[in-house]
């Protein structure tokens, strides 16, 4: 009877520990529903919204995508293949935060207080349960939690060649409206008269360049695309392991007669 006693006191302990390991790994996951934790911040802007000079390079399209709800990442920049992705993040006041929180897109590159976005104040004040947004922003810096998501746009992907392009010598690029969970790691044009493919140069952020592209033609071009599905990708060397690699090749996307400052259609979304 000592015995059975014992074992049954042992089964118990066992299951109390198991409980406990279970309910930190979801803590450490994030609820365990694929967020993870992190802090976020703000930066003031005149109208509230995104940074026409961010690292990405989007320009105005950077200051307006997602009507502003934007964010500057520091681990998530990824070298300027983190551009473009889009976020789901909420905060973790109860009091002040809304349940569902709100989506963002990365468009700079910026680091502090030991966080890992740092939003448009109108990306900011919508995580906030209604009325409370003023309570929230005078927190400045905020727990909160975030996940990978698909972006989704009305629009095809775009490739606008870069205003400082000049016809026909030096092209360079910049996605844009770039939908699903793709970070874009390569992009490469092809080359008739030598029939291979060659990379164009990441210059910062999302834009590439090349310099004495392909003239006489429209230009050939695919891209590198990576996804882990999951994508929070998330600053561990390790992610990409995992990741789903493939290339979205597009015949005659830039015109022969390419002009700098240009958006074209590429017919396709990701």
């Amino acid at each position: 009877m000592m015995l059975g006693r014992r074992s049954y006191n042992a089964f118990i302990i066992m299951c109390i520990k198991l409980i406990f390991l279970v309910a930190a790994a979801s803590l450490a996951q994030g609820d365990n529903d694929g967020y993870i934790c992190s802090r976020a911040t703000y930066y003031g802007s005149p109208d509230c919204i995104g940074n026409p000079y961010g690292a990405c390079g989007y320009g105005e399209y950077g200051r307006t995508v997602y009507n502003g709800e934007v964010s500057g990442v520091s681990r998530l920049y990824k070298n300027g293949s983190g551009c473009g992705a889009c976020y789901q993040v909420r905060c973790k006041i109860p009091t002040h935060c809304s349940e569902e929180g709100t989506k963002i897109v990365v468009t700079d590159y910026g680091e502090g207080h030991e966080t890992d976005f740092i939003l448009s104040a109108r990306a900011y004040s919508n995580l906030a349960l209604p009325n409370l947004a003023p309570q929230l922003l005078a927190y400045g810096v905020i727990d909160v939690e975030y996940k990978r998501v698909p972006c989704t746009y009305a629009s095809n992907l775009v490739i606008k060649v870069h205003h400082h392009s000049h016809f026909p010598t030096y092209f360079a690029i910049l996605p844009i409206y770039q939908a699903g969970t793709y970070d874009i790691t390569d992009v490469q044009l092809w080359l008739e008269y030598c029939k291979e493919w060659r990379g164009m140069r990441r210059v910062y952020g999302t834009v590439w360049d090349m310099e004495n592209p392909p003239i006489g033609m429209p230009i050939n071009m695919r891209f590198q695309l990576v996804s882990d599905g999951a994508a929070n990708a998330n600053a561990n060397a390790n992610a990409n392991a995992n990741a789903d690699v493939k290339w979205l090749q597009i015949a005659n996307v830039i015109p022969t007669d390419w002009k700098a400052g240009v958006a074209y259609d590429t017919g396709f979304q990701l």
